[in-house]
C-alpha cells in the first residue's frame, strides 16, 4: 500500500497520537515500504486508514485511551511506543491533595491518573511492616481518594498504585511509596529512602508575630551554605552538629553566630527539601545500573529532591547516617525548621531556599515516578526517562499542568508555612515560562517582595536575559567568568591581569553597573545581577586563585593543610582584589561559605577508597567530611582577608551608592595603565549624610597605576591592608597612585 524505495538504515523515529483517533510515525528517511498488513497497533486498539507524506506515516485508528500502553510496529522498520503527551497535556485537576482533616474525618487524595488501583495504609508506628489497608476511590480527572472516621495525629501512612505494564515502564503494586504531597516523612537510611509519611499537625507552632524578610533585591548580600557543613566540624562549637536547631545555637563559631559576625543580611541554604541522600552501593550493579562514580555513596548537597513539601530529615535532631537507621521519626524537622526561620528572621536575615524542580532523586523509591512516570517526566521516543537537560538522571516535565501545579503549590506552601523569604532554582532553565510566570504570579500574592532567583541554564539551554524579561534574578556567571576566569587553568580573568575570552576594559565596566542592557548586558535591571565568584559548584575562590597564581600544584597531593591554606601575600592581594570588585558592584551579591577566609575544599582522608584523597576538590557534591565542613579555625589564618570581607560587607551597607547606583550614572574615570579601572559613585539624593564614593582598582601584576580625581578632596576607606566605614589617613585631592594588584576606596569629606 505504502511504496517506497527502502534505504537499508532507515528506522521508525518516534510515534505519537494527535488525539483520540490520530496517530504520526515519523520515520528517519522518506524511503520506505510495506503494506497495510505490515503495520500494526499492540494495545486495544485497531488502524482503520493509513496515509503518509514525506517521513511521516499518519494513522486514523479507533479510541485510544491514555490509561492504556500502546506499541506500533511496522515489518523492518522496527517498534516504538506510543506517546501519549496531547491527553496528557490537558489532564489536570483542582481538589486539595495530600491528607487533610475536616469535619472530624481525614482525607486522603493523590492524583495517579493512569492506576487501575491504589491503595491506602495507615501504620501505627514508623517501623511497622503491616498496616491498615483502605481501597480508595476514583474521579474522572485522576485523583484517588478516601475518607477515614477519626482523627490520626502521629499516625504513619502510604500508597500502593497499581497499573497498567510496559517493557519502558513498570507500577510496583507491592512497594509502599509515601504521599508526594507529605508534610513530613520518616526515612529509612539506604539508598532506596524508604519512608512514610507523617500525619502531622503543623498549624500549632507559635510564629511569635514573625513576618518576611522584606528588603529590596539589589541590597542583598546572600551568603550560600550548607546546614550540616555549617555546623558539624569541631571548631564550629556547636552541640547540636549537623541540625537545623545547630545552624541557628548560639555561643559558638559556627552556623549564626559566623553569619552575623560577617555582616549578610541573606542566607541561602543547599536543598533542604526532603532529598535521597544515599546512592546506590559503590561498584554493585542495581537493576543493569553500577554506581562506578561515587565512592562515597552520598549526595551530601542534597540536589536529588524526593519530597518537595517536606524539610530533610537527616538535619532533624534524630539525624544519623547510620546505615537502615530512621531519620524524622516524630516529624520534629517540621517545627525545627520553623525554629531555624524564626531565628534568622529575628536578627534581619532572609531565608532563601535553594529549590531543585527540574528532577528528582535517581535510584530512590520517588513517589511520582512510581505514581505514573509518563505523565510527570519528560521521556525519550522510547518513553524511557531523558536526562538531556540536567544530566541527573531524569527531567521533569513541568509544562504538564499537574507537575506544575506541584511545583507552584510547593513553592506557596514554603511561604505560608514555613516564612522563606525567597528561592534559588536549580538548573532553572528547565521550567517552561508558564510555569516561571506562575511561580512568579502566586509567590508575589503572598510576598510582594518574594525573591526569585534562577540558575539560569541547563545542560542544552542559556536563558538569563529571558528569566530577566520574566521578573527574576540570576546568577551572573558572565560577572564570576569576567571578574576571576572561566577556569584556573588557562582561563583567567580580570583579578590576574587578564581578559578571559571576548572580556575588555568596557565589559568589565559593564559588571560594575550590574550588567543591565543599557551597558550591553543581559538583564533589564542591575537588581536581577545577582553577582558571584564562587558557589558550592567548581573550586572555591581560594582555591581557584591557589592554581591560577601557580603556586600552587592541582596535581599535587597536599600534605601540609595548614601551610596549604594559609593565603602567600600575591593569594591575598588577589582575594582583595577580587572581594573589593565584587562587592562594589551594582546589583545583589553572593558569596560562598568560607569564601571571606579563602577556604580550601581538600579531599579529606576517610576509609572511602578515593585516590583523590589530599586533592583540591571541584565537585565535592558527595562528601559528609572535612573536605565540606567549615574549620573556623582557618579564619585565623587568613585573618586578614576575613576582616577585609567584613569590612566592605559593612561598607556596602552603609552606603547606598554601592549597590543602589543606576548605571548610567556611574562616572569612570580615564586611565591609561592596562587592567585598571576607576568609578565614581555619586552619594545617594535621600541621604543627607551620604558622600561620593570613588573606587580605584589596579589589576596589573607589577605596574602602578595613578588616577586623577575629581575637583575636591577625599579620604580612603579601603586601601589593599584595611577596610573601615570611617575615613582614615590624610586628605587626597588631584590623583592617587593604586599599586600593582590592589584596589583603594575614597569618600567624599564633604
Amino acid at each position: 500500500m505504502v511504496r517506497r524505495q527502502l534505504p537499508q538504515e532507515n528506522q521508525i523515529v518516534s510515534v505519537r497520537a494527535l488525539d483520540k483517533n490520530h496517530i504520526e510515525v515519523t520515520f528517519e528517511h522518506s524511503g520506505y515500504h510495506f503494506d497495510f498488513e505490515d503495520i500494526r497497533i499492540e494495545g486495544p486498539a485497531e488502524i482503520r486508514h493509513v496515509s503518509n507524506e514525506g517521513t511521516i506515516v499518519s494513522l486514523e485508528t479507533t479510541d485510544l485511551s491514555y490509561r492504556e500502553h500502546y506499541s506500533v510496529s511496522v515489518k523492518n522498520y522496527g517498534r516504538r511506543p506510543i506517546d501519549l503527551s496531547v491527553f496528557f497535556d490537558k489532564l489536570s485537576a483542582k481538589q486539595k491533595l495530600g491528607f487533610f482533616v475536616e469535619n472530624g474525618h481525614t482525607q486522603f487524595r493523590l492524583f495517579a491518573p493512569r492506576a487501575e488501583a491504589v491503595t491506602l495504609i495507615l501504620f501505627q508506628t514508623h517501623n511497622s511492616v503491616q498496616g491498615v489497608e483502605y481501597k480508595m476511590q476514583a474521579s474522572a480527572n485522576g485523583v484517588w481518594g478516601t475518607s477515614l472516621e477519626g482523627v490520626y495525629w502521629g499516625k504513619y501512612y502510604g500508597y500502593k498504585v497499581s497499573g497498567p505494564q510496559a517493557p519502558f515502564e513498570k507500577f510496583e503494586p507491592e512497594e509502599v511509596i509515601a504521599d508526594p504531597y507529605s508534610v513530613a516523612v520518616v526515612s529509612k537510611n539506604s539508598y532506596r529512602h524508604e519512608s512514610k509519611s507523617i500525619i502531622l499537625d503543623t498549624k500549632q507552632y507559635d510564629w511569635e508575630g514573625d513576618a518576611f524578610v522584606n528588603r529590596a533585591w539589589e541590597d542583598l548580600i546572600i551568603y550560600e551554605m550548607h546546614v550540616r557543613d555549617m555546623t558539624v566540624h569541631s571548631s564550629a562549637g556547636i552541640k547540636n552538629k549537623g541540625t537545623y536547631r545547630g545552624l541557628v545555637e548560639r555561643g559558638g563559631l559556627g552556623g549564626i553566630n559566623h553569619v552575623l559576625d560577617l555582616g549578610v543580611n541573606a542566607v541561602e541554604l543547599l536543598p533542604c527539601q526532603d532529598f535521597g541522600n544515599m546512592e546506590i552501593p559503590y561498584g554493585v550493579e542495581i537493576e543493569g545500573v553500577k554506581n562506578t562514580w561515587n565512592p562515597y555513596e552520598r549526595n551530601h548537597w542534597g540536589y536529588m529532591t524526593t519530597y518537595f513539601f517536606a524539610p530533610e530529615s537527616y538535619y532533624a535532631s534524630d539525624g544519623t547516617s547510620t546505615l537502615d537507621e530512621y531519620v524524622g521519626v516524630h516529624g520534629q524537622q517540621v517545627n525545627e525548621f520553623k525554629d531555624m526561620v524564626k531565628a534568622f528572621h529575628k536578627e534581619g536575615i532572609a531565608v532563601i531556599m535553594d529549590v531543585v524542580y527540574n528532577h528528582v532523586s535517581q535510584y530512590d523509591l520517588n513517589p511520582f515516578k512510581l505514581v505514573d512516570a509518563q505523565y510527570f517526566f519528560e521521556l525519550d521516543a522510547s518513553l524511557k526517562l531523558t536526562d538531556s537537560a540536567t544530566g541527573c538522571g531524569n527531567q521533569l516535565r513541568t509544562s504538564r499542568p499537574m507537575t506544575r501545579r506541584m511545583i507552584v503549590d510547593s513553592i506557596k506552601y514554603w511561604m505560608k508555612e514555613y516564612h522563606v523569604d525567597g528561592f534559588r532554582f536549580d538548573l532553572a532553565a528547565v521550567l517552561d515560562w508558564e510555569t516561571v510566570d506562575e511561580i512568579t504570579r502566586e509567590a508575589r500574592k503572598i510576598n510582594p517582595q518574594v525573591i526569585l532567583i534562577a540558575e539560569p541554564w541547563s545542560l542544552n539551554s542559556y536563558a538569563p536575559a529571558k528569566f530577566s524579561d520574566h521578573g527574576w534574578a540570576s546568577w551572573n556567571d558572565v560577572f564570576r567568568n569576567g571578574i576571576k576566569g572561566q577556569n584556573p587553568h588557562d582561563g583567567l580573568g580580570f583579578i590576574f591581569g587578564e581578559y578571559w575570552n571576548d572580556n575588555t576594559r568596557e565589559t568589565i565596566k559593564r559588571f560594575i553597573g550590574g550588567s543591565s542592557r543599557d551597558s550591553g548586558g543581559q538583564f533589564v535591571s542591575a537588581a536581577h545581577s545577582v553577582n558571584y565568584l564562587e558557589s558550592h559548584d567548581d573550586y572555591t575562590l581560594g582555591d581557584f586563585i591557589r592554581i591560577g597564581s601557580k603556586e600552587v600544584d592541582p596535581t599535587a597531593k597536599i600534605t601540609d593543610l595548614v601551610g596549604h591554606v594559609k593565603l602567600s601575600e600575591n593569594q591575598l592581594r588577589l582575594n582583595k582584589l577580587a572581594a573589593l570588585l565584587l562587592m562594589t558592584s551594582q546589583g545583589p551579591t553572593m558569596i560562598h561559605a568560607g569564601q571571606a577566609f579563602a577556604r580550601s575544599k581538600v579531599i579529606a582522608r576517610t576509609n572511602v577508597p578515593d585516590e583523590s584523597i589530599g586533592l583540591m576538590d571541584n565537585n565535592s557534591y558527595n562528601k559528609d567530611n572535612e573536605t565540606n565542613w567549615l574549620n573556623f579555625e582557618q579564619i585565623k589564618l587568613n585573618h586578614a582577608l576575613y576582616k577585609y570581607y567584613r569590612g566592605l560587607i559593612s561598607l556596602r551597607r552603609s552606603h547606598p551608592s554601592l549597590r543602589r547606583t543606576k548605571p548610567a550614572d556611574i562616572q569612570f574615570l580615564n586611565n591609561t595603565v592596562k587592567y585598571s579601572i576607576g568609578y565614581l559613585l555619586p552619594r545617594s539624593p535621600t541621604r543627607a549624610d551620604d558622600r561620593d564614593i570613588i573606587v580605584l582598582v589596579n589589576a596589573n601584576q607589577t605596574e602602578t597605576a595613578k588616577f586623577v580625581l575629581p575637583r575636591g578632596r577625599w579620604r580612603k576607606v579601603a586601601n589593599q591592608r584595611r577596610v573601615s566605614t570611617t575615613p582614615f589617613g590624610m586628605s587626597i585631592k588631584s590623583s592617587v597612585r593604586v599599586p600593582a594588584r590592589s584596589g583603594i576606596i575614597l569618600l567624599s569629606t564633604h
